[in-house]
C-alpha cells in the first residue's frame, strides 16, 4: 500500500526502479532523435505516486549525468522534467477518462513543442546569449521541437492505460 507521508520499503525499491527504466528507455530509442518516452512516463509516475514521482525523475537526471558528463547541456535537466511534474501536479485528479484521454497526450506534447524553449534560459546564462541570441537559438531548434511534440503526443496515449496498470498493481498487497 502507498502512504502518503513517507516512501515504504516497496517505493524505495521501485522508484529507483521507474527512474531506470525511464534512463533505459532513453538509451533504447535514441536512434530516433527527440522522441522518447520521457514525457510519458513521468506524467504517469505523477499521477500515481504524485511528489514521489520525483524521485525517479531525479534518479534519471543523476544517470543521465553520470552516463553523459555533468556538462554545461546537462544542466536544463536539473528542472526541464520538473516543470512537466508540475504541470500534471496541478491537472485536476478528478478528470473523466474521456477528457483525460485527450488532456494527457495534450499536456505532454506541449512540453515537447516547449522544450527548446524551456532549455534555451539556462543556455543563454551559460554561454552568454543576449534575448535575440537566445530567441534565435530557439527558433533553429523548431524543427527539433515539433519532432519532439509530435513523439510526446504519440507516446502520451499510452499514459492513461499505464496509470490503471499502476494503480491496479499497486492495490496488491506488499510486504515491507
Amino acid at each position: 500500500m502507498i502512504r502518503p507521508n513517507r516512501l515504504s520499503v516497496y517505493e524505495l525499491v521501485l522508484l529507483p526502479m521507474l527512474g531506470v527504466l525511464m534512463f533505459v528507455s532513453k538509451l533504447l530509442m535514441e536512434f530516433l532523435p527527440n522522441v522518447h518516452l520521457l514525457g510519458m512516463f513521468i506524467m504517469v509516475f505523477t499521477l500515481v505516486y504524485r511528489w514521489k514521482a520525483l524521485v525517479p525523475v531525479y534518479i534519471y537526471v543523476f544517470l543521465v549525468g553520470v552516463y553523459g558528463g555533468f556538462a554545461p547541456w546537462w544542466v536544463p535537466n536539473l528542472y526541464i522534467w520538473t516543470v512537466l511534474w508540475v504541470g500534471t501536479m496541478l491537472l485536476p485528479r478528478r478528470m473523466s477518462a474521456g477528457i483525460a484521454m485527450v488532456v494527457y497526450p495534450v499536456v505532454c506534447a506541449l512540453h515537447g513543442f516547449l522544450y527548446g524553449a524551456l532549455y534555451a534560459p539556462a543556455q543563454a546564462l551559460m554561454y552568454g546569449l543576449n534575448f535575440e541570441g537566445m530567441v534565435a537559438w530557439i527558433v533553429a531548434g523548431l524543427p527539433f521541437d515539433v519532432v519532439h511534440g509530435i513523439g510526446n503526443l504519440i507516446s502520451g496515449m499510452l499514459i492513461l492505460p499505464l496509470v490503471a496498470l499502476l494503480n491496479r498493481l499497486n492495490r496488491t498487497p506488499h510486504k515491507t
